[in-house]
């Protein structure tokens, strides 16, 4: 297994993935990807056959929706945090090897969790300036999601790769330090 691949595909699975169980134990890893971005479809396929190359990767198409998917037997040994019912009312903690992969690759784990449930935008703020009010803009990186230990996870990751935050809702985190945002379009960027 391709272990940087497996961290991107980890972020992916922690933000838009799921396991469904099939026949015969069976288990489908779906990766739902908003059909607007070509590019991280192609990067969601790309990881999940690098981690298992000899299943192959399906794309199913819905309305503004792509679905990323492979069938496997052994998805959840991969995934142990599957389980019943949403990701957020559920325990989300990562097994030993997993953490000792993501310790090693947070910039493929960031960047998983970036594309499935963040965004790069242009944020703006006003000041006044020799009695005028001026409106600066500046590019800002924006993560969410209803999981504290997903949440946990993607604030202990920035802080392997070096990325300074900060959380302006306990279900948002920010990165906007001119510095920051350079180190995040590094492995990230913008998803178009």
């Amino acid at each position: 297994m391709a272990a940087a691949a497996y961290a991107h595909l980890l972020g992916l699975y922690l933000g838009d993935g799921c396991l469904s169980k099939h026949r015969k134990d069976v288990y489908a890893l779906r990766i739902a990807c908003d059909t607007a971005y070509p590019r991280l479809i192609d990067e969601a396929a790309a990881a999940i056959a690098d981690v298992h190359p000899s299943r192959p990767v399906h794309r199913v198409r819905a309305v503004g929706c792509t679905s990323v998917l492979s069938y496997w037997k052994h998805w959840p040994c991969l995934f142990p945090q599957h389980g019943p019912g949403p990701k957020h009312r559920r325990s989300i903690e990562l097994a030993t090897w997993q953490r000792e992969i993501v310790a090693t690759y947070p910039e493929q784990l960031l960047r998983g969790l970036f594309n499935a449930d963040g965004c790069r935008v242009a944020n703006w703020a006003t000041r006044t300036v020799g009695g005028a009010l001026k409106r600066y803009e500046y590019p800002r990186y924006m993560f969410s999601n209803e999981s504290t230990d997903i949440m946990r996870l993607c604030q202990w990751a920035l802080d392997l790769a070096g990325v300074p935050w900060r959380m302006p809702r306990s279900n948002a985190l920010s990165v906007a330090r001119r510095d920051a945002v350079a180190r995040l379009d590094e492995f990230i960027g913008p998803k178009s």
